[in-house]
């Protein structure tokens, strides 16, 4: 997922975290869906629609904005 490799990237870039392989991808995904809200580059949801599934589609939403136009991803 290019979404979530972005968010671990813009983590890392920060020196926020440091990404273990043994991390699962629900842990990634909580923690840079955290630090997302807290850098205020997200906007947060209410707890009880936190969930894996709409952490991807957030983040997938998040990275799309972050592409041009032209972005042969977009297409």
């Amino acid at each position: 997922m290019a979404a979530l490799a972005a968010a671990m990237k813009y983590a890392e870039d920060r020196s926020a975290v440091v990404f273990k392989p043994s991390d699962s991808t629900g842990d990634r995904l909580f923690y840079v869906y955290r630090l997302l809200v807290h850098d205020e580059r997200l906007q947060p949801m209410p707890e009880d629609q936190v969930s894996e599934e709409s952490l991807r589609h957030r983040l997938e939403m998040w990275y799309a904005n972050q592409l041009g136009d032209n972005d042969p991803l977009l297409k």
